[in-house]
């Protein structure tokens, strides 16, 4: 098999299971935390390093902005052996209640963009594997950490979230929003493979607090470290699958 066209791979380069945040930065700092660290590719906004946590061999990859670009990232690594995906990322929170800083675990994501979509239709639920999820939430009981655990909605259109939108979101008791995650749900589900998704809460739509709008000197505590405590949570849940 010829090199995956954008992910710069092929059969026996990758480990099996992948955490996949969306920016390339994101990628060092997870391997950051992690030992054997290796780059393997990278192109564009897909940057590939292998190491190992707490004994456990998997890969870091980033997917970009949005769900084609993630879409494609899920499609190339399963075609050279990755079978579990955990998405480590950012979210805009939906409830009230859900702070700066805090951490959401999706159990589904709303298909509000388009590429699912041309896998299937808009009624095929896009939900997380059930072992994944259930990682997620026991590295977060094992870490003394708390989550806010349910729904979410993925957007295509980050700029066009529109008072409207986001009602009808609040309405349905969804607790945050982002871009990545139903597509990501949808392909490992389609493929027989597994996924799911933690992130972290860097604004909220509802107290309109929106993403790099707060100085980072007034954020509370928990806030400034909470890419951290994700990936801590997310290398955890790795290195139990």
């Amino acid at each position: 098999m010829a090199k995956q066209p954008h992910l710069l791979v092929e059969p026996g380069d990758l480990n099996d299971i992948a955490l996949i945040p969306g920016d390339p930065g994101r990628v060092d700092r997870i391997a950051g935390h992690c030992e054997d660290t290796e780059t393997v590719a990278q192109n564009r906004e897909y940057k590939l390093v292998n190491a190992t946590y707490e004994g456990r061999d998997l890969t870091i990859c980033s997917t970009g902005i949005g769900s084609p670009s993630a879409a494609i990232a899920v499609e190339e690594l399963a075609s050279v052996g990755v079978e579990t995906f955990i998405r480590v990322g950012t979210t805009g929170a939906l409830q009230s209640d859900i702070e700066i800083g805090d951490m959401v675990v999706a159990t589904g994501a709303a298909k509000d963009e388009g590429t699912s979509q041309r896998y299937e239709d808009v009624t095929v639920p896009a939900v997380p594997d059930y072992d994944v999820l259930s990682a997620l939430v026991d590295a977060a009981e094992a870490n003394d950490e708390d989550v806010h655990v349910g729904p979410i909605a993925t957007d295509d259109a980050f700029y066009a979230e529109t008072e409207e939108y986001v009602s009808d979101w609040v309405a349905a008791g969804l607790l945050a929003v982002e871009m990545e995650a139903s597509a990501v749900f949808s392909l490992a589900r389609r493929k027989g493979l597994a996924a799911g998704a933690i992130c972290t809460v860097d604004g909220n739509l509802v107290e309109g607090t929106q993403k790099g709008e707060t100085d980072a000197d007034e954020l509370p505590e928990k806030a400034k470290d909470n890419v951290e405590r994700a990936i801590e949570l997310g290398l955890t849940a790795a290195a139990s699958l």
